[in-house]
């Protein structure tokens, strides 16, 4: 009988034996763990962060392995008296706990960004900081778009305040503004938020063609742009310089975000630390990207991802990306019609959205369709980094007006 009770408790310490009683919603995240590594691998769409993400989902859902445990404190009365219950934190919950709960890891993401960031050709061009700020009102759309679906279908998406804020910053199309903001609003939506930024990130060259194309004519996408002009070392400098002390003036609550961005930055153009800002553009942002990574797949349990506000987030998440790049086209085109003097290819405005490099890229692609001999690429990078600042701007807005 011995034996038998043994080999009983064996058996449900088993995977198999997870699965079968949890109702098969591990082993569907498992699987969607690994779409989320074919994307990565075969695909090569944002392998960087997709990757460690699917292999975190993996692990998150292994039955009693508890790798992606949190540190968290449950009570309970016993003998008249609470008792409170500490759940050891599992290896990936680790990074999730120091990293993301506490916001450091998108932070030095950014630093790196920054880092890696010419705004040279913003310089060049400032008008394009209005093309970036236009590809923003994605964000503004989704989250009203979040309130009426929460409002008129509550049986379905629990969508309050600070979840609309959440979901409505995938509309800037960067990946760690998204995780940082969703962290502060809604942690809850932080799996469904990742994963939805880094998609349609990746998705970039499938989703903005058909919308230039739609919203642009022939004539307009084979518009030829000027050479831009040289920018100095000196307004290199002072750039990350101003704009951190406009937005400690006028917006301190995207101050981490604007602040990391600008300090990455700021050690790429003076020149006397490229220890410091070789180490931010590679080691460090590398290592961190590894641990972000799977501390968001650590989000993505089966008890927490599969229901109807994650389907509402991927959906939301589309309309924002698709908003954002009709705008900025449509305000590109504005600009072009008040400027006979410099010309403006309405391309460049689908780039205002901060998937950096690829929205700039995939607005030369599309030019050169039109025009073999037309080179966007420069042109767009202005609306593209701009796109950078104005999603971390348009974070500090949602942080500095809805409660968290």
């Amino acid at each position: 009988m011995s034996i038998l009770n043994g080999l009983k408790q064996l058996w449900e310490t088993t995977g198999l034996y997870g699965f079968i009683n949890g109702g098969g919603g591990n082993a569907i995240m498992i699987v969607i763990g690994f779409v989320l590594l074919y994307l990565a691998i075969k695909k090569e769409f944002e392998p960087l962060l997709l990757l460690p993400i699917g292999f975190g989902a993996i692990l998150a859902n292994i039955p009693f392995a508890e790798i992606a445990a949190h540190t968290e404190l449950h009570g309970a009365i016993s003998e008249g008296m609470l008792q409170l219950e500490e759940i050891k934190t599992g290896l990936i919950g680790m990074f999730y706990d120091v990293g993301v709960t506490s916001g450091v890891f998108p932070l030095i993401i950014f630093m790196g960004v920054g880092a890696m960031t010419d705004f040279g050709p913003l310089l060049a061009n400032p008008k394009t900081l209005l093309l970036g700020a236009a590809a923003q009102f994605g964000i503004f759309a989704a989250l009203l778009g979040a309130l009426l679906l929460g409002h008129y279908l509550p049986s379905f998406f629990s969508f309050d305040l600070q979840a609309a804020g959440a979901i409505g910053i995938i509309g800037g199309a960067d990946g760690p503004t998204s995780i940082y903001v969703a962290s502060r609003l809604d942690i809850d939506l932080l799996g469904a938020v990742a994963v939805a930024a880094y998609s349609y990130m990746a998705l970039v060259p499938v989703i903005q063609p058909p919308i230039m194309r739609l919203l642009t004519t022939k004539e307009e996408r084979a518009i030829k742009m000027e050479q831009l002009r040289h920018v100095s070392k000196l307004e290199k400098i002072i750039f990350p310089l101003a704009t951190l002390t406009v937005c400690i003036l006028l917006l301190p609550s995207a101050t981490p975000l604007l602040g990391a961005l600008m300090f990455g930055n700021l050690a790429r153009e003076v020149g006397v630390i490229n220890r410091l800002w070789n180490t931010m553009q590679n080691e460090l942002i590398n290592i961190v990207t590894i641990m972000l990574g799977l501390a968001v797949g650590s989000k993505m349990e089966a008890a927490k991802f599969l229901n109807a506000n994650t389907l509402g987030v991927l959906i939301l998440g589309a309309f924002a990306f698709s908003v954002g790049t009709a705008a900025g086209v449509l305000l590109a085109k504005l600009m072009n019609a008040v400027s006979r003097k410099h010309p403006v290819n309405p391309l460049i405005g689908a780039a205002g959205v901060s998937a950096v490099p690829m929205a700039a890229r995939v607005a030369n692609k599309v030019g050169q369709e039109e025009n073999p001999h037309n080179f966007l690429l420069m042109h767009a990078m202005g609306p593209n980094v701009a796109g950078v600042i104005g999603s971390a701007v348009a974070a500090g807005v949602l942080l500095a007006v809805i409660p968290h």
